[in-house]
């Protein structure tokens, strides 16, 4: 536990009232407000290092922590860690990622989590599980689904991405259409025949948002004739 008590003052010593109360207004998202203590992500990153073998006892005290930078740091470390994991281990951090979820509760907990942790841990396996995800009531579940897919289409596998994208074609969560117009984006850069096709076949019924993100790298010409309905 001293370690614990450790981590929790180092970020107390970084905090930063005045971005606390920036980011404080900046994440108030998804009807959720968190509490901040206003620290950086590169400072947090340093710090994950630091605490890098922090037990998982810990960290999921951490990951139940009101306090947002506790939680991301959690996050950060379990990263790491999963990096460096043999195949027994990664599983059990993909294990104990799911059950500690209810802490993963804002946008950058599961951008700089899901792809790194879910992601690669599904790379080589069955993804379906990703598909049942997708259809939860919880709004972060259904990013976690849809952001984790990046290691995929890093390995140029599009299939996910596309699959769980046309699922969430009507979801009401604008978080969810940046996530899925990101990843599509994602694809766009690796295979633009690919992008083009799904976007000619769903573009009139995709969010505004959606459609936005997933068209940003596109030639303007195009990009506006998307826009204005004229492809």
């Amino acid at each position: 536990m001293r370690t614990l008590k450790k981590i929790r003052e180092c970020l107390q010593d970084l905090a930063c009232p005045i971005k606390a109360m920036s980011l404080q207004r900046f994440f108030k998202t998804g009807g959720e407000s968190d509490k901040f203590l206003g620290i950086t992500v590169p400072e947090q990153r340093q710090l994950a290092k630091t605490y890098r073998e922090l037990s998982d006892n810990n960290l999921k005290i951490l990951l139940a922590s009101p306090l947002h930078e506790e939680r991301l740091t959690a996050l950060l470390i379990l990263v790491l860690q999963y990096k460096k994991a043999d195949a027994l281990r990664q599983k059990q951090i993909y294990n104990f990622y799911f059950a500690n979820i209810t802490g993963i509760n804002n946008w950058d907990l599961v951008d700089l989590s899901a792809p790194y942790i879910v992601g690669l841990y599904l790379l080589d396996k069955d993804k379906k599980f990703l598909h049942k995800l997708i259809t939860a009531k919880n709004l972060w579940k259904r990013r976690i689904a849809i952001v984790a897919t990046w290691q995929f289409i890093r390995n140029n596998d599009f299939k996910e991405t596309l699959a769980l994208a046309e699922k969430t074609l009507s979801d009401k969560e604008d978080l969810i259409h940046k996530a899925n117009g990101w990843m599509l984006r994602e694809v766009g850069k690796r295979d633009f025949a690919t992008l083009d096709n799904f976007l000619r076949k769903h573009y009139q019924n995709m969010p505004r948002t959606m459609l936005r993100y997933a068209i940003e790298k596109y030639p303007e010409k195009l990009r506006l004739a998307y826009l204005h309905g004229k492809v």
